[in-house]
């Protein structure tokens, strides 16, 4: 019994949240297989009331070559992130990404992170850290929930 009080209290929403936030993590994690991308493939899904409302991969804009990186392996500049291309997908659509969760497989950076804010998403959960959590700072400042699963090692830490 005291190892499940200390789950809960290492998870305040509850064993079915944590079960929601892990499934939507695995399925961003199927989704990253969908990129062009050599050096890192990264996806990422809104969900709204349990409902997907958006999804995104990163690679090249619409119309564009698939082809992520250059001859020296490194990603060109026109590459959208993967939640750059779900934010904007949601905003062709006639859903409102207010209040959603996005999952990420990798941590957000900087310019993903001022539009996380803009588009009205509350929560994020990432599984895997980016090199510089200057995004991660600005979501915290910005008052955005941040939930760290550790997807091999089953751990769930907010932020």
């Amino acid at each position: 019994m005291k190892e499940k009080e200390e789950l809960e209290l290492t998870r305040p929403y509850g064993e079915k949240q944590v079960q929601f936030d892990r499934k939507y993590l695995e399925m961003a994690t199927i989704w990253a297989s969908n990129s062009y991308c050599k050096r890192r493939q990264v996806g990422a899904l809104i969900v709204k009331g349990r409902m997907i409302i958006s999804d995104g991969f990163n690679g090249t804009p619409a119309g564009f070559e698939n082809i992520c990186e250059d001859d020296e392996g490194i990603t060109k500049p026109y590459v959208l992130h993967a939640e750059a291309n779900a934010i904007t997908k949601v905003a062709k659509s006639n859903n409102s990404s207010e209040n959603a969760t996005l999952y990420i497989t990798s941590s957000p950076c900087v310019e993903c992170s001022k539009l996380i804010i803009q588009s009205g998403i509350r929560r994020v959960v990432y599984s895997n850290q980016y090199h510089n959590t200057e995004g991660l700072s600005l979501l915290k400042r910005a008052g955005i929930e941040i939930v760290f699963i550790d997807l091999q090692n089953d751990t769930y830490e907010i932020q």
